[in-house]
């Protein structure tokens, strides 16, 4: 770990406003991957994972695998192997079978960047046990309920020449698109010094969590995504490691309502942003916003 940096001492909270816009921000592979819906409100979700995997690739692209960066969670990964290159360690060879355990944790703690950030189950192989991280996030929430589109697509190209055939030279593929027109979403995050200090996670890596919740959309641009955007970051810090007010009541501050509710939204300008500082409580400052 970087010895100039230190472990974060205070406790914060922050909440994450992004929007989409005609593109499909999360899909469910269950549901022929249609944007996920919470079925009881139609409100619109994207989960945690989704969210964290944007987080991983950033870094990935800002810090391309330096030391003390690397991920962990990525694509085509063997975990096991990652695992037991920290076994593989003479310092770690060295000492007590019950020893090893922790002496692994620490230094994947130390080598990957979201493992001390999210935490991780490294549990299997070789065994560098479990790590809680320090930064937890919740499923993102449309403000409003939305609508989800289904568009008709065509390729104008077959894969076999048996289906040629078959279209008798016409060559045409239908397919299937899926869209929000617009949404805005809310996740909201915690982030705990107490577990900050068990894997090691200091004031360098909260500056890139931040940087890439404000960045994250701009590197993972897709046309199945439409346009999706971070509006708003809005981060609270305690002055102290426990806290001097509950998430909740620091959330409940924000307000983001339609301005004009006799048309639908289809830009982060028809909504009314406002944080009501006046009602913020003693002890807590905001970060950003």
């Amino acid at each position: 770990m970087n010895e100039t940096a230190k472990t974060i001492t205070n406790r914060y909270d922050f909440a994450l406003v992004f929007d989409v816009r005609d593109g499909n921000p999360n899909g469910d592979p269950d549901a022929g991957n249609l944007p996920r819906i919470d079925s009881e409100t139609g409100h619109g979700l994207v989960t945690d994972v989704c969210l964290k995997r944007k987080i991983r690739n950033y870094v990935q692209i800002v810090k391309d695998t330096k030391a003390q960066y690397d991920i962990f969670i990525k694509e085509k990964a063997v975990l096991n192997k990652l695992i037991d290159e920290a076994h593989d360690q003479e310092d770690i060879k060295a000492k007590e079978k019950g020893d090893k355990t922790e002496a692994a944790r620490m230094w994947m703690c130390k080598k990957y960047f979201d493992i001390r950030t999210f935490g991780a189950v490294m549990s299997t192989g070789q065994n560098a046990g479990q790590v809680r991280g320090p930064v937890q996030m919740t499923f993102g929430r449309s403000v409003e309920p939305v609508v989800t589109l289904e568009h008709s697509i065509t390729r104008m190209a077959v894969a076999t020449e048996a289906e040629a055939e078959k279209q008798q030279g016409d060559n045409r593929t239908m397919g299937r698109k899926n869209t929000v027109p617009y949404g805005v979403y809310v996740a909201y995050g915690f982030i705990s010094p107490h577990l900050a200090a068990q894997t090691g996670f200091n004031e360098n890596d909260l500056s890139l969590l931040w940087s890439s919740l404000t960045n994250m959309f701009e590197h993972d641009r897709s046309a199945a995504r439409g346009l999706m955007s971070t509006q708003r970051l809005v981060v609270f810090k305690h002055d102290s490691a426990l806290g001097n007010a509950s998430a909740h009541s620091l959330f409940d501050l924000i307000s983001i309502k339609r301005k004009d509710e006799t048309k639908p939204a289809r830009s982060f300008g028809d909504y009314q942003f406002n944080i009501d500082k006046d009602k913020l409580p003693s002890g807590i400052s905001i970060e950003k916003e």
